[in-house]
């Protein structure tokens, strides 16, 4: 259980923050941008949440991924390592990244087959899912960097989770455009 009594502690005044195990950690260290830009995917999320109002079955999906990304950044804010922790550390599973494919694979029944790349475009709801997606696959790159530091570990399921999370953005853009039929396709050198 989560209690948050005081919102600041002033402890990070020097640049630091406390991992959820208790040491503390540069906030540019690369764990910590990873599980930064893993909540700043879910605020992005949350903005295109407020375009899902006709598309309940999307921002059920968009809901329960909220919460997964918490999930996932408690399990980045906890590195494994050899060492035993008084208590079990939430970790991504793969349930979790099986519940996503079962999405991708719902939406994408529907969709218009793709003849071209899809510009990030269309209707908000599009160009919101669109700007997470992104976000998301700034949250691996980064969480894939820190997997090659020595001494660094994340779980292979956290990895799958935040590959196939993009994927999912992607189609349920390409669904908020009237399944595909209202996507901004790219013309290859339209402009020269």
């Amino acid at each position: 259980m989560v209690k948050l009594n005081k919102i600041y502690t002033k402890t990070g005044d020097d640049g630091t923050t406390g991992l959820a195990a208790g040491p503390r950690r540069l906030k540019h260290d690369l764990r910590v941008e990873s599980y930064g830009t893993v909540d700043e995917t879910n605020s992005a999320i949350g903005v295109a949440r407020l375009h899902m109002s006709d598309m309940p079955e999307i921002d059920t999906m968009l809901m329960r991924i909220q919460n997964d990304l918490f999930d996932l950044g408690a399990d980045l804010s906890t590195p494994e390592t050899d060492e035993p922790l008084p208590y079990e550390p939430l970790r991504i599973t793969d349930h979790q990244v099986e519940g996503l494919e079962h999405d991708i694979d719902l939406l994408n029944a529907d969709l218009e087959p793709l003849k071209s790349f899809v510009l990030p475009a269309g209707n908000a709801a599009s160009a919101h899912l669109h700007l997470a997606r992104t976000i998301a696959r700034r949250a691996e790159r980064l969480m894939v960097a820190l997997s090659r530091e020595q001494g660094e570990r994340v779980s292979p399921a956290a990895l799958k989770y935040v590959n196939r999370l993009s994927d999912l953005l992607f189609v349920a853009a390409r669904y908020a455009n009237d399944k595909g039929r209202g996507d901004v396709l790219w013309v290859p050198g339209k402009n020269r």
